[in-house]
């Protein structure tokens, strides 16, 4: 399983539009892969969203925001689970 955290900053007024995009258009378009397991999103106080999606293998990105709703460009990194 890989685990893909993508992590975006929005700007202040623009939050509730970003949020709705990644709800409503980013998420459901990776939702429909076969390889996907999950997925979940997260805001913050300070304007961020974090979309956390658990994978088969082969994670497909979400889609590039509305440029004009971004403070800054997206993060992604993935994690895959360790043995303890």
């Amino acid at each position: 399983m890989i685990v893909r955290m993508w992590e975006v900053k929005a700007y202040p007024k623009d939050f509730p539009a970003l949020l709705t995009w990644v709800c409503e258009t980013a998420v459901p378009e990776v939702e429909v892969h076969p390889l996907h397991i999950s997925s979940e999103v997260f805001s913050s106080t300070d304007h961020r969203l974090v979309v956390i999606s658990k994978w088969r293998s082969n994670p497909l990105p979400l889609p590039d925001p509305p440029a004009e709703l971004v403070a800054r460009s997206p993060h992604v990194w993935d994690f895959s689970p360790v043995d303890r």
